[in-house]
C-alpha cells in the first residue's frame, strides 16, 4: 500500500509527523505538505507564482504553497506513481460542522478524491497536540481497517475523522456520524498597527450550533471518533423545484418563444 500525506499546519508539525510514524509501519509513505502553516486555505491552488519543492532532512517534501497544491502537484507528476489512499492531518484542532467548508486539511483529502483517490482527513478534536500519539496510533488503526476491506485503492471516497483528545484505550467506538453546524463566527477583532492604521483579525469560529445526537459535535463530546463520509456536490437538491418554479417566472415570455 502506497500513502501520500499532506496537511495543512506545515511539513514540521507534530502532526503529520507522529502521522508519518505511524503509516510507515503498515505502509509505503511519502510527504508533500505546505512550508508554513496554511490553515483554513479550503482547496485554494496557486495559479499565479511559481511553486517550489524542497526536501527537508528527514525526507519530507515541503511547498511553498497551499494543501491542495501539495497534493496537486504530487499527484499530477511530483510522485511519479499513484498512491493508494490521500491522508491528510493530523491537523492542530477540530474539523466538524462548518470547518470542513474552510479546512486547509479537508481540502488536501479533499484533492486527492477529486483525482479518484480513497483518501481521509484526520484532525484532533482540541489544539495543543495532546495525546497526538493516541489520535495516531487510531489513525492507523483505521487505516488498517479500510485496507483489510479491500476499500483502499478501489473507487473513491472522502472520510474526515475528528479523534478526542484522550489516552488511546480510553477512546469509544468510532461513530458515524452527519456534519454538525456552528453559530457564525465572533465578531472580527480590530488593532491599530504601529504605524497607526486599522487592521483586522478575523474571529474565532463559533460554538457549536448544531450538536445534536448524531453529529460529529456530539460524538466526540462523548470521546467518541467521529467519521463523516464527504461528497464533492454542493447542489441543492431540495430546493431544484422550488427554483426551477421561481427561474421560470423570471424569464420573459419572448425567452420562451411565446408570443406576448
Amino acid at each position: 500500500m502506497k500513502i501520500l500525506i499532506s496537511n495543512d499546519d506545515g511539513y514540521q508539525a507534530p502532526g503529520i509527523v507522529a502521522l508519518h510514524d505511524a503509516l510507515k509501519t503498515i505502509a509505503d509513505v511519502e510527504v508533500v505538505a505546505p512550508e508554513h502553516n496554511n490553515s483554513a486555505k479550503s482547496n485554494a491552488l496557486t495559479l499565479h507564482s511559481p511553486l517550489y519543492v524542497q526536501t527537508a532532512h528527514n525526507g519530507f517534501r515541503y511547498v511553498n504553497g497551499t494543501p491542495a497544491d501539495c497534493v496537486h502537484i504530487a499527484l499530477t507528476g511530483l510522485l511519479g506513481y499513484r498512491p493508494d489512499l490521500v491522508v491528510s492531518g493530523i491537523n492542530n484542532g477540530a474539523n466538524m460542522g462548518d470547518d470542513t467548508i474552510y479546512s486547509g486539511t479537508v481540502g488536501a483529502a479533499m484533492e486527492g478524491y477529486l483525482f479518484g483517490i480513497p483518501s481521509i482527513a484526520f484532525s484532533q478534536v482540541d489544539k495543543g497536540w495532546g495525546e497526538i500519539e493516541s489520535a495516531a496510533r487510531k489513525a492507523r488503526e483505521i487505516v488498517q481497517q479500510m485496507d483489510r476491506q479491500n476499500l483502499v485503492g478501489e473507487a473513491p471516497w472522502l472520510l474526515n475523522v475528528n479523534i478526542p483528545n484522550m489516552p488511546y484505550d480510553a477512546l469509544r467506538p468510532l461513530r458515524m456520524c452527519r456534519l454538525g453546524r456552528r453559530h457564525a463566527a465572533e465578531r472580527v477583532i480590530e488593532q491599530q498597527s504601529p504605524r497607526g492604521e486599522l487592521m483586522y483579525w478575523i474571529g474565532g469560529a463559533g460554538a457549536a450550533k448544531d450538536a445534536a445526537e448524531g453529529t460529529d459535535f456530539h460524538a466526540t463530546a462523548h470521546g467518541h471518533v467521529s467519521v463523516t463520509p464527504l461528497k464533492v456536490d454542493l447542489t441543492d437538491y431540495d430546493g431544484l423545484g422550488y427554483w426551477a418554479q421561481t427561474v421560470a417566472r423570471l424569464v420573459p415570455a419572448q425567452a420562451s418563444g411565446e408570443v406576448a
